[in-house]
C-alpha cells in the first residue's frame, strides 16, 4: 500500500482541529531545530526537551516497548501509551500501534485501525512475486545480495530478486559446515588476528570498488561488538583476513575510501580510555573514540584519528578527499540521561589527504602501536585553513550517513529529529563555518535512520517509528525550506520497524535502480510462529517504475539480527569454481605424493588426498601422545564435488572444495580406534570412505 505523505490519513480518524494543532507545533519545532542547525547554537538550556514530565528519549523508549506488544494488543498496554503532543515529533498513523492494539487513553490518535487489514489485502506480495520479478527453478538471479548476520558473525549471500539464501560465509567465529576455525589458517585468524574472541556481531558489508564500481575482489565487513574489521574473498566466498583494532571497543560504521578502495574505514564507537590498560578509569574526560584507517591489502591499521563524542555510521565521498560519520553523546555522558542532553550532535567531516600530511609530519601520538591524531575539535590540527576534521551540527543523535551517487550530498538521518541534513560536500572546504554546507534538511517522518537511492535523483529512507520506507527527491530538498515536506514522494509501510534498507548497487556512481530491501527488525504474525524469538523480515521493493511507485514483491524470514546489506550485480562476481593452488600458502598433495612421516619419538607428519569414496590411507597408525600435522587434498577437479575429513573424537572437521588444502594440527592423546570419514554425501560409496585411525597406547 503506498501513501501520499500530504494526504490525509482517514484511517487515524483524527479531526481538523487536532491535526492543525498537531502541525503547528511540528512546524515550531521545526523552526528551532533549523535554527539550531545553521547557527550552531543550542536551544534553551541544552537540557532535555520535557513533554508531561517525560522526555522525548524515554517516550520513544515506551513507544519501543509497546510494539513488543502482541497482535492483538491489550487495554492494559494501550492505556500505558502516553498521549504525545511532542515539538517537531508529528504523529503518524502507525506511532504506538503497530501490531493493530487498541488505542486505550492516546488523546491524539483516537480511532487507529489494524494495518494487518490493509496488509492483507493489498500487500501481501505473493501476487507480485510470481509475476516478472520471479525467477523459475534452474534460473539465476540477477544481483547478488551480501547480508549481515548479525550475532551468527557471518554473511549471508541471498540471490535477487528470488530473495533464495545461497550460502552463508562465516567471518567471526567457527562454524562446522565449511570448516571454518577448525583448519590451521582460519582458527589462526579468528584466534591470533582476530582476538580470541568466540563470537562477533557483523553490521555492515561493503564490496570493495574502483573507480566508484563495485569490482567483485573483496567484501569488507566489521565487528560491532569487539572492534573487529574482517576482508572476505569474493572469488572463494571465504574469509581470508581479521585484524583487530586497537584503541577501540565496537567497530560500528564500516565503509571505504574511494574511487578505488585506497583505505577501508572502521567507525570506532565505543569511547574509551587509550590504552584501555586501567588508567583513567574513572575520568570520562580522558576517554575517546577513533575512525580507523585500514590497509585493504595487509589489513593493517595505518592510522586512527581521535574525536569528541561517539560515532556511528560512515562513508566515503566519490573522489577520495572525504569521509563522513555521524555521532552522538556530544556531550561524552556516561549514562542515558546524560548523552541525551544536547538537542544537537555532529556529523565529522574527515579530510584524508590533510590526515596523512599529519601523520606523515609527524604531528601524532603513538598509542598502541599505532599513530592516532589529535581531531577534537580543540585539536591545533583543526585550526587554520585546512581542519583534519569538520563538525557539521545537525539535529539530535544522527544515525545513518550516505553519500549520494553523484558524490554532491552527503545526507544524514536525524534518528530522534524526523528531519533528514543534506550536506553539499564541496562547500565544506570552502565555507567557514561548517553549517553553512547545510544546504537542505527536509522532514521525511518519524524515526530516519538510513537512507539509499535509486540513480535517477531519489533517496529512500527508513522511518523506524512510522515503520516506513520514505521515497524522496534530494535536489528538491535543497530548493525547499528546511522541515518543509514537499521533497517526499510517496511512502510505504514496512512490516514493522526497518532499520537499514539497501538498494541495488547503492553505494557506487551508478545505481541500478530497479530493487530495494528493506531490513525490519520485526515480523511479529507476518510468519509462522516459531516461539518467543520470530524471525525477522526482510521486504524486496520494486523501485524502477517512478509512475506505479514501490511495490512490495516480497518477504524473507531472516534469523536475527540481521542488520545491513549490499546488493552487487552477478556480472562483477566472478566466483571460482574450484581452487586454484597458487592461492593459498600450504602445499597441495596430489595423487602419489602422500606420505606418513614420523619425525621424531612424538611428532607425525602426514600428507594424503581424498577423492570420492576413498582417502590415500586406508589405515594410520599413531601412538599416544604424538602430536600430529596433518594435510589433506580434494583432488577432485570437478565443480561441486565436496569432500570433508571428520575425526570427532579429536574435535577435527576440516572441509575440502575441489583442489582445495586443508591443514590440521593434534595430539593424539586418547588410545583407541577412531574412524576418520567423509562428512559430505559426495557418492553412492560416500559411507564407506572412511580411514581406520589407530592409536595405540603408550606403554
Amino acid at each position: 500500500m503506498t501513501t501520499d505523505p500530504n494526504a490525509s490519513d482517514e484511517r487515524t480518524a483524527r479531526t481538523d482541529e487536532q491535526r492543525d494543532e498537531q502541525s503547528a507545533n511540528a512546524n515550531a519545532g521545526d523552526a528551532k531545530t533549523a535554527g539550531s542547525a545553521a547557527d550552531g547554537t543550542e536551544t534553551a538550556d541544552d537540557g532535555p526537551e520535557i513533554v508531561d514530565g517525560r522526555t522525548i528519549e524515554h517516550l520513544l523508549t515506551d513507544h519501543e516497548r509497546d510494539i513488543a506488544a502482541t497482535a492483538e494488543g491489550t487495554e492494559a498496554t494501550a492505556a500505558k501509551r502516553p498521549s504525545l503532543d511532542l515539538p517537531r515529533l508529528e504523529l503518524g498513523r502507525r506511532d504506538f500501534m503497530k501490531a493493530g492494539a487498541a488505542v486505550g487513553a492516546m488523546s491524539g490518535l483516537a480511532g487507529c485501525t489494524s494495518i494487518l487489514a490493509d496488509e492483507e489485502s493489498n500487500d501481501s506480495g505473493d501476487a507480485a512475486a510470481s509475476g516478472e520479478h520471479s525467477v523459475a527453478p534452474g534460473e539465476h538471479d540477477e544481483y547478488y545480495g551480501f547480508l549481515s548476520g548479525g550475532h551468527t558473525g557471518e554473511i549471508r549471500v541471498v540471490g535477487l530478486p528470488s530473495m533464495r539464501e545461497l550460502m552463508r560465509i562465516p567471518v567471526f567465529q567457527a562454524e562446522s559446515a565449511r570448516g571454518f576455525g577448525h583448519d590451521a589458517k582460519s582458527s589462526q585468524m579468528l584466534e591470533e588476528e582476530g582476538g580470541g574472541y568466540t563470537w562477533g556481531d557483523t553490521h555492515h558489508p561493503r564490496v570493495s570498488q574502483t573507480d566508484n564500481d563495485y569490482d567483485g575482489r573483496w567484501l569488507f565487513v566489521n565487528d560491532k561488538a569487539n572492534g573487529r574489521m574482517a576482508r572476505v574473498d569474493l572469488e572463494y566466498f571465504e574469509t581470508d583476513a581479521i585484524t583487530n583494532v586497537p584503541n577501540c571497543q565496537g567497530v560500528h560504521g564500516a565503509c571505504m575510501q574511494l574511487p578505488d578502495t585506497q583505505l577501508v574505514f572502521g567507525v570506532g564507537e565505543f569511547r574509551v580510555p587509550m590504552p584501555n590498560d586501567g588508567r583513567d578509569v574513572q575520568s570520562p574526560d580522558e576517554y575517546g573514540s577513533v575512525l580507523s584507517a585500514i590497509n585493504p591489502e595487509t589489513m593493517d591499521v595505518e592510522w586512527q584519528v581521535e574525536v569528541d563524542g561517539n560515532m556511528d555510521n560512515g562513508d566515503g565521498g566519490k573522489e577520495g578527499r572525504w569521509f563522513f560519520a555521524t555521532g552522538y553523546n556530544s556531550e561524552e555522558g556516561v549514562t542515558e540521561s546524560e548523552m541525551a542532553r544536547s538537542d544537537r550532535d555532529y556529523v565529522k567531516a574527515f579530510d584524508i589527504p590533510a590526515i596523512w600530511d599529519a601523520v606523515e609530519a609527524g604531528n601524532y601520538e603513538e598509542i598502541s602501536g599505532v599513530p592516532v591524531v589529535d581531531g577534537t575539535m580543540d585539536s591545533s590540527l583543526n585550526e587554520g585553513d585546512r581542519p583534519i576534521v569538520r563538525y557539521v551540527a545537525t539535529p539530535k543523535s544522527p544515525h545513518g550517513i550516505s553519500v549520494t551517487p553523484d558524490g554532491n550530498y552527503a545526507i544524514a538521518s536525524g534518528k530522534l529529529d524526523p528531519s533528514c541534513t543534506v550536506i553539499d560536500i564541496d562547500a565544506i572546504a570552502e565555507v567557514d563555518d561548517p553549517q553553512e554546507s547545510i544546504v537542505g534538511q527536509p522532514r521525511i517522518g518519524m524515526g530516519p535512520l538510513h537512507t539509499a537511492y535509486d540513480g535517477r535523483g531519489h533517496a529512500y529512507t527508513t522511518l523506524f517509528i512510522d515503520s516506513q520506507v520514505a521515497k524522496w527527491d534530494y535536489e528538491a530538498a535543497v530548493e525547499a525550506e528546511a522541515g518543509s515536506e514537499e521533497p517526499v514522494i510517496e511512502k510505504h509501510d514496512v512490516h514493522y520497524n526497518p532499520g537499514h534498507l539497501i538498494a541495488s548497487e547503492s553505494y557506487t556512481a551508478s545505481p541500478q535502480g530497479d530493487y530495494l530491501v528493506s531490513l525490519n527488525k520485526l515480523s511479529k504474525d507476518r510468519f509462522l510462529p516459531v516461539g518467543p524469538i520470530h524471525p525477522e523480515n526482510d521486504q524486496l521493493f520494486h523501485i524502477g517504475d517512478d509512475d506505479a511507485g514501490m511495490e512490495l514483491i516480497k518477504d524473507k524470514p531472516s534469523y536475527p539480527e540481521p542488520h545491513d546489506a549490499s546488493i552487487v550485480h552477478k556480472d562483477k562476481i566472478e566466483p571460482a569454481k574450484t581452487w586454484d593452488t597458487d592461492d593459498y600458502e600450504i602445499d597441495y598433495v596430489a595423487e602419489g605424493e602422500e606420505s606418513f612421516e614420523r619425525v621424531d619419538d612424538s611428532t607425525v607428519e602426514i600428507e594424503m588426498w581424498a577423492r570420492r569414496n576413498e582417502y590415500a590411507f586406508p589405515e594410520v597408525t599413531l601412538q599416544e601422545g604424538d602430536e600430529v600435522t596433518l594435510r589433506i587434498s580434494n583432488v577432485e577437479t570437478t565443480s561441486d564435488v565436496i569432500h570433508s575429513i571428520a575425526i570427532p573424537e579429536y574435535d577435527i572437521n576440516l572441509a575440502l572444495a575441489p583442489q582445495d588444502t586443508r591443514e590440521v594440527t593434534f595430539t593424539a592423546d586418547q588410545p583407541g580406534v577412531f574412524w576418520a570419514y567423509c562428512a559430505y554425501f559426495c557418492s553412492a560409496l560416500h559411507l564407506e570412505m572412511r580411514s581406520r585411525i589407530l592409536v595405540e597406547p603408550d606403554e
